[in-house]
């Protein structure tokens, strides 16, 4: 099958590959394969969506998956409008019909019943049932799934189940090595390279603390956030508190100890 990728460089949001990531992802999108991306809280997994997104020339279609999410917020349901009833499809059966990359964000939040209707969309059938209107929609060459989720930090009463996640091509996400990050952080944000240095060395002996007093670590994402306040002009440790220290926790005791370590690393 042939596709023809399109690599206008215009509006492609930025991005930086830590290995052939970027290479798998195409191959996936053509040889129509679903796509399973795992890795920790604000390491890039959103971004790297959009990137390839962009970069194929595909319309993106992004579900932040949460508890009270079920298959027919994806697939659709019968809705009154001016008292007829009409079907009105849900994003995943508009992507499905439209073509383009349906990506659903920490999918393991969602609902049981939603795994049942991605099952037949992530074999070698590529359909997506709609019981309510009888439908059976296949989907085209264009269309992609892709699902992300932290496995890091669910509950076990929270993961996808070997008979979900064997339908899907994996690549694992993990932040960027040091030097790189630094980079990252300072591109995105303006700040300088040698001011972003100590804020990402705190943020590499913070995550170092996750799974122990801490449930997630610093993601790159509050990393921009800090810089781009100290870039502004506000004190670093006002910006480090502000961005990297409260949005990790409520406890006042976890709160002070990591502010002692601010405090040892942030001049």
């Amino acid at each position: 099958m042939n596709m023809h990728l399109r690599h206008s460089t215009s509006q492609i949001p930025a991005y930086a590959p830590a290995g052939n990531e970027c290479a798998l992802f195409e191959t996936a999108w053509t040889r129509q394969l679903p796509l399973l991306l795992k890795g920790p809280t604000g390491c890039g997994k959103t971004r790297f969506v959009s990137h390839m997104a962009a970069k194929l020339g595909l319309p993106l279609t992004t579900v932040s998956c949460h508890d009270d999410l079920a298959a027919a917020d994806l697939t659709g349901r019968y809705l009154l409008k001016g008292g007829d009833t009409v079907w009105v499809d849900g994003p995943l059966t508009r992507a499905v019909r439209d073509g383009g990359i349906c990506y659903l964000d920490e999918v393991v939040e969602a609902r049981k019943d939603v795994a049942v209707v991605l099952h037949p969309l992530t074999d070698d059938r590529r359909i997506l049932p709609l019981e309510r209107t009888g439908e059976q929609l296949e989907a085209p060459g264009s269309f992609m799934l892709v699902v992300s989720y932290n496995p890091g930090y669910q509950s076990l009463l929270k993961t996808l189940k070997p008979s979900t996640r064997q339908r899907f091509v994996a690549i694992e996400f993990d932040f960027l090595p040091k030097a790189r990050e630094i980079e990252v952080v300072a591109e995105e944000s303006g700040l300088d390279a040698a001011r972003v240095e100590p804020l990402v060395e705190l943020a590499r002996r913070l995550r170092a603390l996750k799974g122990h007093d801490l449930e997630e670590g610093v993601s790159t994402r509050l990393l921009v956030y800090c810089a781009s306040l100290i870039d502004a002009g506000l004190e670093p440790r006002d910006a480090v508190r502000s961005a990297m220290i409260e949005p990790l926790t409520d406890e006042p005791d976890v709160r002070m100890a990591l502010l002692e370590l601010m405090q040892a690393v942030i001049r």
